[in-house]
């Protein structure tokens, strides 16, 4: 999965593929997690969050299942 760059201190990168609403998010770390059955809006409105953090936390962490790579 192709991920884009992002201005944040915890997150890198983020993709999303929309066959399967995959949402795949590299942080600073370097580790990367797989979140499941996210829908693209709220794939659109992360990469466009004043803060990606802020919103990650808010809106994705703790609401969908996931999987680290």
């Amino acid at each position: 999965m192709n991920r884009v760059p992002v201005v944040s201190s915890n997150v890198s990168s983020v993709g999303y593929d929309a066959a399967t609403q995959t949402l795949e998010v590299e942080f600073t770390s370097g580790i990367i997690y797989q979140y499941f059955d996210v829908p693209e809006p709220v794939y659109q409105q992360l990469i466009q969050a004043a803060s990606v953090g802020a919103f990650f936390n808010g809106n994705i962490k703790g609401s969908y299942r996931y999987a680290r790579m």
